[in-house]
């Protein structure tokens, strides 16, 4: 097939491929709170200036001690925090689940010629790779991003469509799965079609930042594929 005519279908993680954000927020916080003897500034991502990993653990570190944080700190910190998480994993499981049909419609979407695939995250890597082996969605071949080494959503979304393009050549589209408000506002930026993801079928909340194709789960694939085909860029909202 000619790469022209391929689309590539990028996803982000929490709330869109596997319910964690939760127990990810109070594992941030309990891990930061053990590594710094306090409690962290906050836990509300809309309080930060991007909702990235990177962003926000420098962003509190600055604040909080008037500093940046150094890779050492970084990495030091990321490794308990994924300690943490592997432990809640084991001892919790019901909290880190597959949305309903992620890994069906991943699947599909590997066996089909006409799509490349990949992963926009603002995690870090190693708990995102964690969860995503939780829950055995295929990421081979996939064109992965995350917040190691980028501050921003764009800079994530982006990196996974420069590692596609390199690869592919230009795309005939390119489209990204989201459940949040930051997702609806970095494809608006990037003026790249868009599919919300709402778990509890709160649609609304989605659509009404813009979002012009909201679902709740993958289970209709061919709903899915409909999506894929007539996604278009959040609207402005005035």
């Amino acid at each position: 097939m000619n790469n022209n005519q391929k689309t590539l279908v990028i996803f982000d993680i929490d709330g869109t491929l596997l319910y964690s954000n939760s127990i990810d927020s109070k594992a941030f916080a309990e891990t930061y709170t053990k590594f710094y003897d306090r409690p962290p500034p906050s836990i509300d991502w809309k309080l930060y200036p991007h909702v990235t990993d990177t962003s926000i653990f420098d962003t509190m570190i600055q604040n909080e001690f008037g500093r940046k944080p150094d890779e050492q700190e970084v990495d030091a910190f990321r490794s308990q925090f994924v300690d943490l998480l592997r432990t809640k994993r084991l001892s919790n499981p019901e909290f880190f689940m597959e949305v309903d049909g992620a890994k069906a419609i991943i699947d599909k979407l590997h066996s089909l010629d006409e799509f490349e695939l990949g992963i926009g995250t603002g995690g870090w890597k190693a708990p995102a790779t964690l969860k995503l082996n939780h829950v055995n969605i295929n990421t081979n071949n996939m064109f992965m991003s995350f917040a190691d080494g980028h501050v921003t959503r764009e800079q994530i979304l982006q990196y996974s469509i420069d590692q596609a393009v390199a690869k592919n050549g230009q795309f005939k589209k390119i489209v990204y799965f989201g459940d949040a408000k930051w997702d609806v506002e970095t494809t608006r930026n990037m003026e790249l079609p868009f599919i919300g993801v709402r778990l509890k079928g709160d649609n609304e909340k989605l659509e009404s930042l813009g979002a012009q194709h909201v679902m709740e789960n993958y289970l209709n694939q061919n709903e899915v594929m409909e999506f894929i085909e007539e996604s278009k860029p959040p609207i402005s909202i005035v």
